[in-house]
């Protein structure tokens, strides 16, 4: 019977310390990037943290700032539509990259059910990471309000109703989806319907509300459907609905870019063109605008810089600065191409 070979020992500071010809409080403030360490001593130090191989102990490290150099980003969505959507992709890498420029680690939880949401509030009561972005928060959230009552550092994309003492960034739905159901009306549609989705949510609810303002006396509550999820299925399921409560349909606003192919197909299984039978508009910008055929007339909404302002909203709290309560909303613009 053979024994398992013996597993080299791990470098430690006292074999830095003797490399580098330093004490071990000179190789200590090295490590933990503290002043009062001459510029000869520090590369001594450098040089010997690679010559003998020392990983620095981590674990330890955070016991003793009581920091653990991570940040949550919370996704409230099933996790199939956590891969189909890119604009959370795109929010996820712009948070990265300015928690990178910090030195902090990312760690994505997806909340999918009850059960996950008990989990992962489990988990950031345990002291796990530092701070918490959560999107596609819900009205009344329980990840949300196990947040707030937990008093982490903490930031929003989006506002769900419900929850307060929770900083945000946003952009102003209302005004967006406006925007563009005004354009589409002034291609001279009239019969302009909506498939609204995630009304439990500030951004559903929102994109609802500017559409009906757009439309004034043109609006008809039987020409909007409603959805749990901006979801493909959702816009060919919705559009199929539409078609059949109004077959003399000639616009359509989907809340989501994503919405919006799925209504796309449906509209080409029924011998529907796009832009000349029917003006089809979606939101986002994401990549589903430019696969689109037609290419999609959306709403850029900006993702990147989303999770980027997430991210530094969570990091000055953290820094203990003084933060706007009132939350901070980014600019969008309307992008028109062929499908309207």
């Amino acid at each position: 019977m053979t024994s398992e070979p013996a597993r080299p020992r791990a470098a430690t500071i006292h074999d830095v310390a003797r490399a580098a010809g330093v004490s071990r409080g000179t190789v200590s403030r090295v490590i933990n990037g503290e002043p009062y360490v001459s510029p000869e001593a520090r590369a001594a130090v450098e040089s010997a943290i690679l010559e003998v191989g020392y990983v620095p102990n981590t674990a330890a490290r955070n016991l003793k700032t009581r920091r653990s150099g991570a940040i949550a980003l919370i996704v409230h969505e099933p996790h199939s539509l956590f891969l189909e959507d890119p604009n959370i992709g795109t929010i996820l890498l712009g948070t990265n990259a300015v928690l990178s420029q910090a030195d902090y680690q990312l760690v994505t939880l997806i909340i999918d059910s009850t059960r996950d949401s008990d989990r992962v509030a489990e988990y950031l009561r345990g002291g796990f990471v530092d701070g918490v972005i959560i999107i596609s928060a819900r009205a009344l959230d329980p990840i949300a309000q196990a947040v707030a009552a937990m008093g982490i550092p903490a930031a929003f994309v989006g506002r769900p109703p419900g929850i307060e003492g929770i900083a945000y960034v946003g952009i102003d739905n209302v005004a967006a989806a406006r925007s563009i159901t005004e354009r589409l009306v002034a291609t001279g549609r009239r019969r302009v319907g909506m498939i609204a989705s995630a009304l439990d949510r500030d951004s559903g609810r929102d994109r609802l509300a500017g559409f009906q303002e757009a439309l004034g006396p043109l609006f008809d509550p039987e020409l909007v459907v409603e959805f749990p999820l901006y979801s493909h299925s959702a816009g060919i399921e919705g559009m199929r609905q539409l078609l059949e409560r109004a077959p003399d349909i000639d616009g359509v606003f989907a809340s989501s870019d994503a919405i919006a192919a799925g209504a796309l197909d449906t509209l080409r299984t029924a011998g529907k063109t796009v832009p000349d039978d029917l003006g089809v508009v979606g939101f986002d910008d994401s990549a589903w605008a430019l696969r689109c055929q037609p290419a999609l007339s959306t709403v850029h909404q900006p993702a990147a810089q989303l999770g980027e302002a997430a991210a530094q909203l969570v990091l000055d709290q953290i820094g203990r600065v003084d933060i706007p309560t009132e939350g901070r909303l980014l600019d969008t613009s309307v992008v028109w191409r062929l499908s309207a």
